[in-house]
This record gives C-alpha cells, sequence and structure tokens, in this order.
C-alpha cells in the first residue's frame, strides 16, 4: 500500500519559535491516520503545511506524490480541508454555501446543485438546505463544514480536530460519517486531541509533542508498548489511599499513580498472574476493597507515560486557530474555506 501524505523532517518556526522541529509522518493510501498531541504540539502547523497554506522552513512532503511547495497546484486538486472551526458562511444557506464552492472548484451551475443536494441528503441536511447556516445547530454546522470540504471529491481529507466542541451525539455521527468516507476510498489526516477518537478511527497513530513525533504505530501497538495491563484499586476507606499505593508499589516497575479525586491507585501490570498475590496482600493489610479492576491500557495511558501528561493540556503558545497568536495574520487569504482547492 502507497503512501498518500508522506512528511519527512519538517521544521517550521514562527518568530523565536518552533512550532515543527523536524516530524517525520505517513498516511497509507485509504486508511485513517490519527495525529495525536495538545494544543500547541503542532498538529495544526503541519496540517497546513500538507495543505499548502504555509511553506515548510526545513524538510519536504508530499501529497498523492506531489510536493507541496514545488507542486502546491497539484495538491490543492487532491485534498480537502475541515478545521477547527466552522468556515462556511453564517449567511448563506447550506445550499447556497455549497454551490458557491463548486462554481469556485470550475462546475457548472447544474452539477454544482446537483453535487450540493448530493451532499446534503448525504449527510441528513437536506430538510435544513434552505435555512441560513447561523441557524444550525452545533452538530449539523460540522456536517455543513464536513460536506463543504468534499464538494470537489477530493482523495486526501485532513480534518484538524473535527469534532472539537461537539455533544457526544453529534461526535458519534461525525466518526461515522469519517468511516464511510474511509469505505469509499478517501484517505483522511486526523488531529484530535480526544483519545476514543483516535482509537475509535485511526489505522495508524502518531503523538506529537513540542513539534516532534515521539512515538508511532497502531493503536495497539502504542497500548501494546506502554505495557501489558491497568490495575485500578478503589479502597472502601478513603484515608487508606496510600497504604494501597504502598502495597501496589511492590508489584510495579513504577510508581503507582495516585488519583485522590476518584480515590483510586493505578498501576501498569506485564502480567495478569501477579493479582491473586496482590488480593492476598492487601487482605493482610487489612485493606477492604470498593473496586478491584483490570484492563487494558487506553491510548490515554498511553499519552500519559509518553509525554507526562494528558492530551488536553493546554498549549500557551497558540491562538485559537493553533499558531502562535503573532502568526495568525500569517494564514491564507481565504482561509475561511472548507477546501484548500
Amino acid at each position: 500500500m502507497t503512501d498518500a501524505v508522506r512528511a519527512e523532517g519538517l521544521v517550521k518556526n514562527f518568530g523565536k519559535t518552533r512550532a515543527l522541529a523536524g516530524i517525520d509522518l505517513a498516511a497509507r493510501a485509504g486508511t485513517v491516520l490519527g495525529v495525536l498531541g495538545p494544543n500547541g504540539a503542532g498538529k495544526t502547523t503541519a496540517v497546513r503545511i500538507l495543505t499548502t497554506l504555509l511553506q515548510p522552513d526545513g524538510g519536504k512532503a508530499s501529497v498523492g506524490g506531489y510536493d507541496v511547495v514545488a507542486e502546491a497546484h497539484r495538491v490543492r486538486q487532491l485534498v480537502g480541508l475541515t478545521g477547527q472551526y466552522a468556515s462556511v458562511d453564517d449567511g448563506l444557506t447550506g445550499t447556497n454555501n455549497l454551490v458557491m464552492i463548486g462554481r469556485l472548484l470550475g462546475l457548472t451551475r447544474r452539477d454544482a446543485r446537483a453535487r450540493a443536494a448530493e451532499l446534503l441528503a448525504r449527510f441528513d441536511l437536506s430538510e435544513a438546505a434552505g435555512r441560513p447556516v447561523k441557524t444550525y445547530s452545533g452538530g449539523m454546522r460540522r456536517r455543513i463544514d464536513l460536506a463543504a470540504s468534499l464538494v470537489g471529491r477530493p482523495r486526501v481529507l485532513f480534518l484538524d480536530e473535527p469534532t472539537t466542541g461537539l455533544d457526544p451525539q453529534a461526535r458519534s455521527d461525525v466518526w461515522d460519517m469519517i468511516r464511510a468516507l474511509v469505505t469509499d476510498g478517501v484517505t483522511v489526516l486526523l488531529t484530535t486531541q480526544y483519545l476514543e477518537e483516535a482509537d475509535q478511527l485511526a489505522d495508524d497513530i502518531a503523538v506529537i509533542d513540542h513539534g516532534k513525533v515521539i512515538a508511532t504505530g497502531t493503536p495497539d501497538e502504542l497500548k501494546a508498548r506502554v505495557g501489558g495491563q491497568v490495575l485500578e484499586v478503589v479502597p472502601a476507606d478513603r484515608s487508606r489511599l496510600a497504604d494501597v499505593s504502598a502495597v501496589l508499589a511492590s508489584w510495579t516497575l513504577g510508581a503507582p499513580v495516585q488519583d485522590p479525586s476518584a480515590h483510586r491507585v493505578t498501576i501498569q501490570l506485564s502480567k495478569a498472574s501477579v493479582l491473586p498475590g496482590i488480593v492476598r496482600q492487601l487482605d493482610d493489610s487489612g485493606i477492604e476493597l470498593a473496586e478491584f479492576s483490570l484492563h487494558k491500557s487506553s491510548l490515554d495511558e498511553v499519552f500519559l507515560t509518553l509525554t507526562g501528561h494528558h492530551a488536553e493540556a493546554d498549549g500557551s503558545e497558540t491562538g485559537k486557530n493553533g499558531l502562535p497568536e503573532p502568526e495568525l495574520a500569517a494564514q491564507a487569504p481565504g482561509g475561511r474555506r472548507g477546501s484548500t482547492r
């Protein structure tokens, strides 16, 4: 399987801030590459380079085999982009937004209206097609935004935190749409802070922190890299959290993690066969248990182990569009478009 997206050693600086410090990325054709990282990690900067909205200061990248700098016009013919914030015109109806994009892409008026109707039906927006987008709910706005990025039938779709701010049902709806696109052969590069989202959708994952790729692999490979399974213990007597931690410390190489708010202690286990011994030692210590559970490592635990903080951690160096504040003006003219084409 060939790579639809490839980046090698990408570097990007904004003044004294190094947003990308030589990242490598590869998305196989017809799959979803999940790019994980907290705000300020460099995810949006990477997407803007790959979609030709920014030029790198170092390294190289290609989409569909075309260089994003030397053959930017070719890349724009292949890609669609949905950013973190709605890019459609609030004052226009759903139909008129999509028809306008189609006309800008060179479609005839008839073809543009036909494509708009097709996408509105596909995203369950036909009944709202004649309403101004400003009257849409948050989930509907994300759906029309995603539809806008598909007017030109892109082969590669870049989704930059597409479910930010959505409720669980709306987020699930977007996930279903992404799965359907991949089934149709579209390659998707998805940036997200939501570990569950990457676990649900991504075939491969790249974890970015401080402008560097710190880990790559399938979700299962990354979970296995953290090691074994996770044991969570909640004592019936909340005052004995430290005693539980002391017992568990003798069964793992890493330090137990205490969560006082949940009255829980967590450790990584390489094998489940030690569980009877842990239970006996807790009993010998007179610790009554309210909860004792074992589960596979989650991507959240993977990220915490790799970076030392959760993926939702905030990055102070970025503005609301994922770029350093002084660089917001550097966005390409017309940057509100849902497609770079």
